[in-house]
């Protein structure tokens, strides 16, 4: 156990050397200089130099990438080009709008998607498994901000149950949780939809052993053989999807943050990106790679409760 402990955390860290390069070469590469952009096109040379130099853009490419990396080491992200204070003080007012959102959409998803599959594939072929199956294949089809919007429209607009956007602040749980609650949903629909078909398809492979013809026989009901036997060991697939859904959740939401006006690290990218600010945007954007790094981390150590094989391999 120690041992795959130490080869896991040798690779994920070499694959975070490996992004933290890829990602400050790409975005180093991308054409115009930011003090430039920010100074607008009547600058003169001498004063976009002494911008380049206050912003940390002058010295040779593995000189800058030594101190960015160094100093995420630290804890110290750099200084935003545009709004001229650390990242990392932007990162921590706004990780506590994604982090909460990822976890509700994730808390949705699972709600969703376990019955919604275990329905399905204890009714194989009848009219609840043509049922969930016609569901979910919508909801993947349906682009999460089209719904998002349809959703601001019929709640926000028609209803007016909630407000179409913003965040009031963690001061007030219960108005902070209802902003999050609709983009929560748009976030959980299309991915529950594919967890739920992953678990339909994994359950109905397990109900084909013969551990399961043998409660079978014993006389057990089809829920109890399902939800007791089946499910616990068709968990590992569900396990992999969920942590590349949470992932996706904590790094995917630009589009959702940017359709209800929510501060979170989606906005500060895109944000970042519209305005020049590569530091923000390298920094935010390694951030992330390591949180999606770490849960893939979690969810492999994860497997070993799920599987006693492996715990004894």
């Amino acid at each position: 156990m120690i041992r795959t402990l130490l080869s896991r955390g040798l690779s994920l860290s070499l694959s975070l050397v490996v992004a933290s390069v890829v990602i400050f070469v790409m975005l180093q590469a991308v054409p115009g200089d930011p003090a430039a952009f920010m100074l607008g096109l009547n600058a003169q040379p001498d004063t976009i130099a002494a911008l380049r130099a206050e912003l940390g853009l002058e010295g040779g490419l593995i000189q800058r990438y030594a101190a960015w990396v160094g100093g995420m080491l630290t804890g110290d992200f750099g200084q935003s080009y545009t709004y001229r204070v650390p990242v990392a003080d932007l990162v921590r007012d706004r990780i506590g709008v994604s982090g909460p959102l990822a976890a509700y959409a994730l808390i949705l998803t699972v709600a969703i998607a376990i019955p919604v599959g275990l329905l399905a594939a204890a009714r194989r072929g009848g009219l609840a498994d043509w049922g969930v199956m016609g569901a979910t294949q919508l909801g993947i089809a349906i682009p999460n901000f089209w719904f998002a919007m349809l959703l601001v429209f019929l709640f926000a607009v028609k209803l007016r149950w909630v407000s179409a956007g913003g965040f009031p602040g963690w001061s007030d749980p219960l108005a902070a949780i209802r902003a999050l609650t609709l983009p929560a949903i748009a976030l959980a629909l299309p991915q529950a939809s594919i967890l739920a078909r992953v678990l339909r398809s994994a359950v109905l492979d397990t109900l084909d052993q013969d551990y399961i013809r043998t409660a079978r026989a014993k006389g057990l009901s089809r829920r109890a053989v399902v939800v007791r036997h089946a499910f616990r060991n068709a968990a590992i697939p569900v396990l992999t999807i969920l942590g590349l859904q949470f992932s996706f959740l904590l790094a995917g939401a630009i589009i959702i943050e940017n359709v209800f006006f929510l501060p979170g690290l989606g906005r500060l990218i895109f944000q970042g990106i519209t305005q020049r600010d590569l530091m923000v945007v390298q920094s935010v954007t390694m951030l992330l790679v390591f949180a999606v790094i770490c849960v893939t981390f979690l969810v492999e150590l994860a497997y070993t409760f799920a599987d006693p094989r492996l715990r004894k391999g």
